[in-house]
């Protein structure tokens, strides 16, 4: 009868030794991911499309922040692929951005400080539809926010 408990205890014992390589392989994934660039985090280039897709169309539906698109005489397709652009960049991914400054896009425009949150809003919205998690959703915020002044009241 030795044999069953000597069987039950190397079975307990594989038992604990994978709940523990579980717990220690989880515990990597998640320092790979703090360690990963926003970029990398939020998905890459394919997942920030999505969400310049849903952004661009949340701002066209707004008319509290869509005439800005008809004052700047603004081409849809060329203001989202910039944007993704942007966003790569700012994020440490692998893409250039190729627009104008800020400070130069916005020149003119008028754009006033609740037309710049509702903007912050939209993009809040849609990373919410895609999914985006709130740690790498404050950060693109926090970064896009950082450009308050090249943007309102010029």
């Amino acid at each position: 009868m030795g044999t069953p408990r000597s069987f039950l205890a190397v079975l307990g014992a594989a038992v604990i030794s994978l709940g523990v390589a579980a717990c220690a392989d989880t515990g990597m994934k998640k320092k790979e991911m703090a360690d990963q660039s926003l970029y990398d985090r939020l998905g890459g280039v394919d997942a920030i499309t999505v969400v310049v897709d849903d952004f661009v169309a949340r701002m066209a539906a707004d008319d509290t922040v869509n005439f800005t698109f008809a004052k700047a005489g603004t081409d849809i397709g060329e203001l989202k692929r910039l944007l993704v652009e942007q966003i790569c960049q700012a994020t440490g991914g692998p893409c250039t951005y190729t627009g104008r400054d800020m400070r130069t896009t916005h020149a003119g425009m008028g754009v006033t400080e609740t037309q710049f949150n509702t903007t912050g809003g939209h993009l809040a919205a849609a990373l919410d539809a895609a999914g985006v998690g709130a740690r790498e959703k404050d950060e693109l915020l926090n970064a896009i926010g950082s450009m308050k002044d090249q943007i309102v009241g010029l």
